[in-house]
């Protein structure tokens, strides 16, 4: 496999976001999000740890593009915080959380990089929370507002924009697992969560689409599609896995494409009593296409049933439903490394909704690091794990599916959200005493494959 085998086109890169390497939480006007409250409540998160400071990104940028320059990417995806723009959530907008991005965004055009750019990875302004958040409706004229402040002062330097990253996060382990912030837990109100998510999402395209008639830029969404395969062919265990799909990818799905939702989910909403508060002919009416896909793969969900379970929180209504074990080696993280899983991913969407263009925004491990007394880092696990999910886009390809780009994840260790520091995927490490960048053995293996 060599880099040559794809389109010339082809964007490869590395993904970041904000609030796990921006740190800088009370520099240049920011206001605070949601998970800087979620974090600093005791027993939220691994030992209490938090992003204030993080791996300092937002004073560090210049240095990290040069990373990324070195590494030969010619791609950067990150995410643009919310309470950095708008302090408040909406009304008066922050001039120099705007400029930050600008000069992130020129230094990046600079060093060759092509900035792309996710409006919302979780972070919600917690002024926002304070008003419902995610489960009031205005939410969705907030998040348009918003939309249409990032596309006015930063389209020009941003050719492709993502709504959301992984609203499935958002709405489930936020609203009901209450593993994420802003950790509430209640399975009716993580489905009108979801739901207005889902209504943000389409207003948001409207609005930038309305901004910019020539449509210049890309714009589209980011959907962790993780395939909820059943672990035997028996009813029970393929029932419970079409549960836990209805709500992981179909539920997204649909709203993206269609409008609608699975018949699983209309019952869902009729069985925690929210039916009054999601009005499909609104999402319905919402539709707005978009013009590329994102997707977040990093393993199967292994399902089964299991009588008298009661399901699992982030995943309600699948009741009896429970994870089995991968087969074969597992990550730091406990999934299973299985890149075939991405390749049936990828046709999934093409098969039931495409075609449509679709980029790997990302895909990558945690594994625990070793540095040697010279500094290096041989992550021979984690290299051959990027090469083999390479490989199966390749293959995705081969099939005819159309593939527009590829971002490893991480390009830095990071606060890996309420698992804190203790897990790290980056192709970079970083020593979070010091601060100091090193590039992994999977770093200089992709600057490898990417110099053809």
């Amino acid at each position: 496999m060599k880099v040559s085998s794809f389109p010339e086109e082809f964007l490869w890169g590395a993904a970041t976001a904000s609030y796990q390497i921006e740190g800088a939480v009370n520099e240049g006007g920011r206001g605070p999000s949601i998970w800087d409250t979620f974090c600093h409540t005791e027993g939220k998160t691994f030992n209490g740890e938090h992003a204030d400071v993080s791996v300092d990104h937002y004073n560090r940028y210049v240095e990290d593009v040069a990373i990324l320059a070195d590494l030969g990417v010619n791609a950067y995806r990150f995410s643009i915080a919310w309470p950095r723009i708008l302090p408040e959530g909406t009304g008066k907008v922050n001039e120099e959380g705007v400029d930050f991005y600008r000069r992130l965004c020129k230094e990046l055009q600079s060093a060759g990089i092509t900035p792309v750019a996710t409006l919302y990875h979780w972070d919600l302004p917690q002024a926002l929370q304070d008003r419902g958040g995610w489960v009031n409706h205005d939410s969705v004229e907030w998040f348009s507002e918003y939309a249409g402040v990032v596309y006015q002062s930063l389209g020009d330097v941003i050719p492709h924009v993502a709504t959301f990253n992984e609203p499935w996060c958002s709405a489930f382990l936020g609203h009901s697992a209450g593993e994420h912030a802003p950790g509430i837990q209640d399975p009716g109100l993580s489905f009108v969560a979801a739901h207005h998510l889902m209504l943000s999402h389409h207003a948001a395209i409207k609005k930038m689409r309305s901004m910019d008639p020539a449509n210049a830029s890309s714009l589209g969404i980011v959907l962790n599609v993780i395939p909820a395969l059943p672990v035997s062919d028996s009813p029970e265990d393929v029932d419970a896995a079409d549960s836990v799909d209805a709500v992981h990818n179909g539920l997204f799905l649909d709203a993206v494409f269609r409008g609608s939702y699975p018949e699983k989910i209309l019952g869902y909403h009729r069985k925690f009593d929210v039916e009054a508060r999601i009005d499909l002919d609104e999402l319905h009416a919402a539709v707005e296409p978009i013009d590329v896909l994102g997707v977040n793969y990093y393993n199967i969900n292994h399902v089964e049933y299991r009588e008298g379970s009661p399901g699992m929180a982030a995943w309600p209504g699948a009741d009896g439903a429970a994870m089995g074990r991968p087969p074969g080696e597992l990550t730091e993280m406990g999934w299973g490394v299985e890149p075939e899983g991405l390749t049936l991913t990828l046709r999934r969407v093409h098969d039931n909704y495409g075609p449509i263009p679709m980029m790997v925004t990302e895909n990558g491990a945690a594994y625990p690091d070793v540095v040697e007394a010279d500094g290096t880092i041989h992550d021979i696990k984690r290299t051959e794990y990027l090469k083999s999910h390479i490989g199966a886009v390749a293959d995705a390809m081969d099939q005819g599916v159309d593939m527009v780009g590829y971002f490893v994840w991480s390009l830095l260790d990071n606060f890996e959200w309420a698992r804190g520091y203790s897990k790290r995927f980056g192709i970079v490490r970083v020593d979070y005493d010091t601060l100091q960048r090193t590039i992994k053995d999977s770093g200089r293996w992709y600057q490898e494959f990417l110099s053809g």
